[in-house]
Parts: C-alpha cells; structure tokens; sequence
C-alpha cells in the first residue's frame, strides 16, 4: 500500500528536490506524461525556468491519448517542450520481447536523449522514477544507471502517493492520472511485439474508457485478451449486458477469446509470467 507522508516531513522532501534540481544545471526531463514525470517536469520548470526542458518520445508503443494529454498539460503549465522519435521496434532484441524488454526501450530512450543533450547544449537528463520502483522487476532502470540518468524524485526520498499529493496541493490536472506503462507491457513476455498487436491494445483501451471505466489494462496473450479493470469498478463490468460489450468488442479487434480477470487491475501483471530463475538471473 502506497503511504503519503503529510505535513512538515513532505514539506521537507518537496524542499529537498529543489535542491536537487536547482544544483543540476541545464536540464532535460524524460517526459511521458504520466503523474511522475510530469510532476517532475513541472518542479524542475518552477525551479530551473527555460533552463530545462521536458523531451517525450514517440513510437508505437505510446498510445496518442497519452500522447496528446501530455502535449496538453505541458502547454497548459507553460513547460518547454519537444518531441523526439524512438525506434525500439526496429531493435530485434526489443521486438522478441524478453524479461528485459524495458531495458532495451531505455536504452534506445536515453541514448536518444543523449544526443539530444550534446546537441543543445544540456547537462543532464533526469527522469521519474520513485521510491517505491526500487521494490519491482524494472529493467529499464539498469538502462538508466548506465547512462547516467539522474533521479530526483528518489533522490528526495518520494514515493508515488507523496509525488500525488504533492501535484494535488499544486492543482496540477494530473495529481490523480492513473498509472499507465507503455503499450509494449501489455503484450505477454515471449510474444513478438509488432505494431499490430501494439494497435489493438491501444484500440481496444480506447474504447474501455469510451464504456466509462477510467483504470483498465488490455492484456495481449495471443488469440485471447485478458482484460483488466479496477476492483472498485469490477461489479459495473461483471454484468450479461458488459460482456456482451466487450465480447463485440474485442472480436472485432481479431481476438478469438475475450476473458476479465477477476484480479482486477494490477500494475506488471505480466512479471507474474516470468519463472524465479528468470528473474533472478535479470538481476531483479
């Protein structure tokens, strides 16, 4: 369970990372839009002013909702910035999908950035992990050590309920965004992602939310789909008439079997898949 500190102690913290950030000089903040980066961004805009900039990446992987609410709340607080191009898909040891995925999106990320850094002058790239990613299978996070990616949100000790109410006490749109992992987490490790597979994930999310449910997961397995929906708004989707919904649905997407996991939504579901050994032997 996520714990909020409150009061002088998150005071302390928010003091801290501006700290972190005012030492850090010309800055690049790799952004996604989702609540951490975008907090991040948004602290380093109010610390560094036009000594920074939030760079997002576009490939197939990042669905054009999340796209375009980033550009959005970007705009909207004044944040400089640019979108750069990442071409993950085309690095076969990306595309076959193993438990080190992540680790090579990163990596194609950040060497991205790098030169975007070189080339206008930065110097540094910071991006938003927190506190409570250290205790997860995240690869991408040996990506970011290699390249020498700062971490200021953990840095200052900030677990994600904190960066919420942190962002909530800002009146920053996003305090309450749910998490979103890129389009390549849903597809199940061993199964090649292809921008097909990527577009009837996205297409079928889409129109989850178009139904009404605001934190949902479409799982790729293949010729069926799992998906998953927040516990609390599970009994809206265990009804005839929902099933009917989404079996309509995700046929037409090219899925022979539509399941709902009755788990619910639960962030790297898909780690669950991976045997001890494996994650052992990536270090997790």
């Amino acid at each position: 369970m996520e714990i909020v500190t409150t009061g002088a102690k998150l005071d302390q913290q928010a003091e801290r990372l501006r700290e972190i950030l005012a030492g850090r000089g010309r800055l690049i903040v790799a952004y996604s839009g989702g609540i951490d980066s975008a907090f991040l961004a948004w602290m380093a805009h109010q610390v560094l002013g036009e000594r920074m900039v939030a760079v997002i990446a576009d490939s197939a992987s990042l669905a054009r909702t999340h796209l375009e609410d980033a550009l959005a709340f970007a705009r909207e607080r004044g944040i400089p910035i640019e979108v750069v191009a990442t071409l993950e898909l085309e690095n076969p040891d990306y595309a076959r999908n193993d438990a080190m995925r992540c680790f090579h999106c990163k990596d194609e990320l950040f060497t991205v950035l790098e030169r975007y850094r070189e080339a206008h002058g930065f110097d540094a790239i910071a991006y938003g992990v927190n506190a409570d990613d250290t205790g997860d299978f995240r690869p991408g996070q040996e990506a970011a050590r290699r390249h020498h990616v700062l971490a200021p949100l953990l840095d200052a000790g900030l677990n994600k309920a904190e960066i919420r109410e942190l962002a909530r006490q800002a009146q920053l749109r996003v305090w309450d965004k749910p998490a979103s992992a890129c389009l390549s987490s849903r597809v199940e490790y061993g199964r090649a992602v292809t921008p097909e597979a990527l577009s009837m994930i996205e297409r079928g999310e889409d129109a989850l939310r178009a139904l009404g449910f605001r934190q949902v997961r479409v799982r790729h397995h293949g010729e069926i789909v799992r998906i998953e929906i927040a516990r609390e708004e599970l009994p809206r989707a265990l009804t005839a008439e929902m099933a009917r919904e989404f079996t309509s649905v995700f046929k037409k997407l090219g899925f022979k079997f539509v399941t709902l996991d009755l788990e619910g939504f639960r962030s790297g579901s898909m780690n669950q898949l991976l045997s001890a050994e494996e994650l052992l032997r990536r270090g997790a």
